[in-house]
């Protein structure tokens, strides 16, 4: 018999066709209209040949008797144990490092978006588990807009603009007359929320605005991150030149009189800074239209022409996430802020600026003020934490000291590396280099549901459950939907959840009551849920009881009766409703980062030339500009296993865009297999030949799984297309640390060789049980 389940994942929701404890089917969310097709790629995920199927470690690890192996990683065969062994082997290595080095030797890694349940979650119950044994380092910030997240608190005093909630669509559709969109808004990246969605509205509320009449214009490199429908102008830029873009628009409004001196005088302060940069009268160079225009590739007309534009109607100013995962990504993000303070529509309706429009399902969209259900990970001890980005800086550099936001602290000596949740194989940049880094711990310890590359360059890996096999409940601060996610089909093979991983962790180091407080997973579900709602009560809403929540599968939010505007209270009365920035304005110059005297971010917005750009001489060697955005087909490295993006391979490859011009001087032609290339790696793609991308430009999607031709050989050529074999890993400047890894030049030719067979969606060689190697 049939039975259909609602659930969710961070692709949305859906309900789940069931016969005979299997999942044989997907539909969407009846109040869906614009479902995701990713979900169309679950069951296949589920039932793929590349899940892990029992308790595994690394030959060498379980021979090592004291040789250092660490190496080896990645290159050896796995060893089946049973799994109490699998624990105590955990425990104990746990125990030994906190004992011998301290705590602050154990590295809690788990950056990544794992589940979109908000119980059973990695990433929260590792640090609940590590946090209450003492602490471990931890990681701030996020590679999503992690830049940001350092800069926007010493421009506008929080990271509300970026993070969200953002002025409404409601409010864009009835007062904006052009939106403005550095990096676009690709329909692409309206698949995927943070926590789940009940709806996917992006596409809805895009389309409502361009029949309103508001005229998009898209500045990207890649003519698809605006899509069709928007009728958008597309005007190609240069990769990494859009401050300049920004800065030359500036000086039309300052030289044709076109600034709000009014709003500039009463909400920002250090804009006199600014102008003089912007007119040349501090540095001799005047950021004209003409000297952008040889920067950006976008003649200078155009420049004055939109500059005009915005200044002379209802306008909004964009710009995605990834514009600032780039060299010197502060700089687009504050110079943005200071354009749209000199336009001066911030705080009024349909007007302003803000970031991530165009970067995820949810952003603009209408969702009353309300907490998610989540779990508490408690407080590290250890107080410590580096920049997301900087993990293979950490792993490297044992005593060395680094720069943050002010501040300088050093590295300590990682000697434990515990991951779970997240695929830092894929999220972060220049994979060879981490491979490097990754061998220097002493243990590596991985949850993962699936053979990614982190789990095969572990020493020990624990097989979990995919959201689907356990219950939770889900929810995103983007989205009017609480759903619960009851479990959907038995565990695969012999795989448990996260939370009884730990659980069984935490009882054999003697922490077990305070990481369970006595309740089971289900507890703590309902435990969540009937928090949300009570904090909900205390703001006027009634929601259902767990119970009755649990039976109908979801609560809707109601629609806020009032469209919300990007610092509306602050516009209305800034002496009442101060920002938390040292003025309590709109800081165009900041005292606090100039003090910190970083040449790579001085304290007002500026043009700093990337290391790696179409502009710098390394361009005559690497004359193609690599953008590695989103993928269409997965959520990051999530669902590459899947059908989905299975079928979207080029020659079993992940596809490799490149403009007809640069394909015809390389003698490639559509469906070849490419080798892409620069100093850090290289990797094989499939080529597609578009108009897509601009001259010069080369665009493949980040996430393909890493399946080197030698395992374990740093340096190996990447079969699959994993676009971070060849990103720069380097901090966007002292002040941010963030990801660069859109600064990338490579080269591109056709493969003659064999193409070797991608293999990384099977098991590793070697899998089976062998006890005599069991100490």
């Amino acid at each position: 018999m049939k039975t259909h389940r609602l659930s969710l994942a961070h692709w949305g929701a859906f309900e789940a066709e069931i016969e005979d404890d299997r999942m044989v089917g997907i539909r969407p969310f009846a109040k869906d209209a614009r479902p995701s097709p990713l979900i169309r790629s679950i069951p296949s995920a589920i039932y793929s040949d590349a899940r892990i199927r029992a308790p595994m470690v690394r030959e060498g690890f379980l021979r090592r008797r004291g040789e250092d192996t660490a190496r080896r990683r990645g290159g050896e065969p796995f060893v089946e144990v049973p799994w109490d062994e699998a624990l105590d082997l955990v425990a104990s290595e746990v125990a030994r490092v906190k004992e011998t080095h301290g705590n602050q030797a154990i590295l809690g890694g788990s950056y990544g978006w794992s589940s979109a349940g908000r119980v059973n979650h990695a990433r929260g119950l590792l640090k609940r588990f590590l946090f209450g044994y003492g602490g471990c380092i931890d990681q701030f910030t996020n590679y999503s807009w992690g830049t940001a997240m350092v800069l926007l608190p010493h421009v506008m005093g929080d990271i509300q603009s970026v993070s969200g909630p953002v002025t409404v669509w409601p409010s864009i559709i009835e007062n904006t007359r052009v939106m403005l969109m550095f990096g676009g808004a690709s329909l692409k990246n309206s698949h995927v929320t943070t926590g789940g969605g009940g709806t996917h509205e992006y596409k809805s509320w895009m389309m409502r605005a361009q029949e309103a009449g508001v005229e998009f214009i898209c500045i990207s490199p890649v003519r698809t991150d605006a899509p069709e429908f928007l009728k958008a102008r597309w005007i190609p830029i240069r990769p990494g030149s859009d401050t300049a873009m920004m800065l030359a628009m500036a000086h039309v409004l300052v030289s044709e009189g076109r600034a709000d001196r009014d709003f500039l005088e009463r909400y920002t302060t250090g804009y006199d800074v600014f102008r003089r940069y912007v007119m040349g009268e501090a540095d001799g160079v005047a950021k004209t239209p003409e000297w952008a225009a040889g920067l950006t590739d976008v003649p200078a007309e155009t420049i004055r022409e939109i500059a005009r534009k915005i200044s002379g109607e209802r306008s909004m100013l964009s710009a995605t996430w990834s514009l600032q995962r780039a060299d010197h990504g502060e700089q687009p993000f504050w110079t943005l802020i200071a354009l749209a303070s000199m336009v001066g529509q911030i705080g009024l309706p349909g007007g302003g600026y803000g970031f991530g429009y165009g970067s995820i399902n949810g952003m603009g969209s209408p969702r009353p003020a309300l907490p998610t259900p989540t779990m508490e990970s408690g407080r590290n001890p250890l107080g410590f934490s580096i920049p997301v980005a900087r993990v293979s800086d950490l792993l490297l550099n044992p005593g060395a000291e680094f720069e943050f936001n002010g501040k300088t602290a050093t590295y300590p000596d990682v000697r434990l590396v515990y991951w779970a949740g997240g695929n830092p194989f894929h999220h972060h940049q220049d994979t060879n280099r981490l491979l490097k880094a990754w061998s220097r711990p002493e243990t590596v310890i991985v949850n993962e549901v699936w053979w990614t590359a982190t789990a095969r360059h572990a020493d020990i890996v624990l097989p979990a459950t995919s959201p689907f096999e356990r219950n939770d409940i889900g929810s995103s601060p983007r989205d009017r939907y609480i759903l619960a996610m009851p479990q959907l089909v038995p565990p695969q093979h012999t795989a448990r959840n996260d939370y009884e991983i730990f659980s069984d962790i935490a009882a054999r180091v003697g922490t077990y009551d305070a990481f369970t407080e006595g309740r089971s997973i289900e507890g703590w579900v309902q435990h969540a849920y009937e928090t949300c709602r009570a904090k909900a009560a205390e703001k006027g809403y009634d929601l259902l009881p767990f119970d009755a929540f649990w039976e109908q599968g979801y609560v809707e939010l109601p629609v806020p009766e009032r469209d919300f505007i990007l610092y509306e209270d602050f516009r209305t009365a800034p002496e009442k409703n101060p920002l938390k920035t040292p003025s309590g304005k709109i800081e165009l110059f900041s005292a606090t980062v100039a003090g910190f005297g970083y040449e790579d971010c001085p304290g007002h917005p500026t043009w700093l030339p990337p290391r790696e750009w179409l502009g710098a001489p390394d361009a005559r060697a690497f004359p193609l500009h690599l953008i590695s955005n989103q993928p269409a087909t997965r959520l990051h490295s999530q669902l590459d296993q899947g059908a989905i993006s299975r079928q979207a391979k080029v020659a079993g490859r992940e596809p490799a865009w490149i403009n007809p011009v640069d394909a015809k001087a390389r003698g490639i032609g559509n469906g070849d297999v490419v080798r892409v290339f620069n100093t850090r790696g290289a990797c094989l793609a499939g080529a597609v030949v578009t108009e897509n991308v601009m001259p010069s430009v080369i665009q493949i999607a980040t996430g393909a799984w890493f399946d080197p031709l030698t395992p374990g050989e740093i340096g190996s050529l990447d079969k699959h297309g994993n676009a971070n074999v060849l990103t720069r890993d380097a901090g966007t400047s002292r002040l941010g640390q963030g990801p660069s890894a859109l600064s990338t030049l490579v080269e591109v030719e056709k493969w003659h060789g064999d193409a070797a067979r991608v293999t990384v969606f099977e098991q590793p060689d070697g899998m089976g049980r062998k006890p005599e190697l069991v100490p």
